[in-house]
C-alpha cells in the first residue's frame, strides 16, 4: 500500500508541541489538540500531518476557504513545495532544522481542494514565522 506522507515536523526539538498526541481514523480534516492538523484520505493513500504551534489559530485570520481556486493552489503548490525540497538538499545553504525532510507531492494526483488549501496556506505561514522568502512568493 502506497502511501503519500506530507509531514511537517519543523523544529521538533525546539517548537515540539507535544508528545503522546492522538491522531483521529477519520477521512476529513481535523483538528487535533496542540495545533496538530492531519488531513487525510484513505482512498487514495496520502496523509497531511501539519505539526505546528500556532498554525490553526494563523488559519482563522486566512482568506476562507473558496477564495483561491484549486488550479491557482496547486500551481502555487507546486512552486512551493519544488522550492521546500530543493532548500531540504542544501543543508549548508539553509537551516536543517528548518528544512528536515523533503515533501512528496506529486502533481499529478488529484488531492483535493482542502488538501491543497491548508498545504498553501502552511507555506505562507511557515514564510512568515521564519522570515523564508520563497521565489513564488505569497500569492
Amino acid at each position: 500500500m502506497k502511501k503519500l506522507i506530507l509531514l511537517f515536523s519543523i523544529c521538533v526539538a525546539i517548537y515540539s508541541c507535544g508528545t503522546g498526541n492522538k491522531m483521529s481514523s477519520s477521512s476529513s480534516s481535523d483538528v487535533i489538540k496542540n495545533d496538530t492538523i492531519r488531513i487525510g484520505n484513505d482512498d487514495l493513500d496520502y496523509e497531511i500531518l501539519i505539526i505546528e504551534p500556532g498554525f490553526d489559530s494563523w488559519l482563522i485570520s486566512q482568506p476562507p476557504r473558496g477564495f483561491y481556486g484549486q488550479s491557482l493552489l496547486e500551481s502555487k503548490n507546486r512552486s512551493f513545495v519544488s522550492e521546500f525540497n530543493s532548500r531540504v538538499l542544501s543543508p549548508g545553504k539553509y537551516p536543517s532544522t528548518l528544512y528536515s525532510e523533503q515533501i512528496n507531492y506529486d502533481p499529478t494526483v488529484d488531492y483535493g481542494y482542502e488538501v491543497n488549501y491548508l498545504l498553501y496556506n502552511y507555506f505562507v505561514y511557515f514564510q512568515d514565522k521564519y522570515n523564508q522568502k520563497f521565489i513564488s512568493g505569497r500569492n
